[in-house]
């Protein structure tokens, strides 16, 4: 590829959220499960420590009833549960569940695949390179949303 502007940087990374997101659509409607559900399930699969339903709510930026309505939905559709802790009992974690965990490994493990395949063929400074772009772009995504928020 010859020299890449900024421009081009920008549409190379609006062509790739928008593949990941017609993929992420294919796996939410053979799931039922909508587009605020996916993100919802992504959010609580991969929070560092366990999130609480505020925190969700939060995440996600819906109203309190609108969280529980989603998590009604996840819990119904056996992704996830509600759960007391131990430590604390008017606290309230989320928690996947391990079948949910597994259906969407099973439903992943094709495009993990790929990825791997393409970045095989990367250098280990190129993967380096890589890793640096797409951590400055989301930290300066973040931001921007933060601002319009």
């Amino acid at each position: 590829m010859s020299e890449a502007s900024d421009y081009d940087l920008s549409m190379l990374v609006r062509a790739l959220v928008m593949e990941s997101n017609r993929f992420l659509e294919i796996f939410s409607a053979a799931h039922e499960l909508h587009p605020t559900d996916m993100t919802a399930l992504n959010l609580i699969m991969t929070a560092r420590s366990p999130m609480t339903p505020g925190s969700l709510a939060k995440a996600l930026n819906l109203s309190a009833s609108a969280t529980t309505s989603v998590l009604d939905r996840l819990t119904k559709a056996g992704h996830v549960v509600r759960e007391r802790d131990p430590d604390d009992r008017r606290r309230v974690e989320l928690r996947v569940l391990s079948a949910a965990t597994a259906l969407a490994s099973t439903f992943f493990q094709p495009l993990a695949r790929e990825f791997a395949a393409a970045w095989d063929q990367m250098s280990d400074a190129d993967r380096q390179v890589v890793a640096r772009f797409l951590v400055a772009t989301t930290e300066a995504t973040a931001r921007v949303r933060d601002e319009v928020s």
